[in-house]
């Protein structure tokens, strides 16, 4: 596995990976994500239906701060 972007690239990294609770069954929006087991930090997001596709890889302070995000719009009630 390799994969490039803000987070740096992943070399042959593992990752544990864990399929997303609000991916449904089968419904197309299939995501996975873990932390990249080197020590790093970094989390690992992939399309769970292409695991052989494209990985992004995030910093910590960049999970967080999407998390939060997601977190701030979730819908209330």
């Amino acid at each position: 596995m390799a994969a490039t972007n803000a987070g740096g690239p992943v070399k042959r990294a593992p990752v544990d990976w864990r399929i997303s609770t609000r991916s449904g069954n089968g419904g197309g929006n299939c995501v996975e994500a873990g932390p990249v087991l080197d020590g790093s930090r970094r989390v690992a997001v992939r399309d769970s239906k292409d695991r052989s596709g494209p990985i992004l890889v995030y910093s910590a302070t960049s999970w967080t701060g999407f998390l939060a995000g997601l977190r701030s719009d979730a819908p209330t009630g």
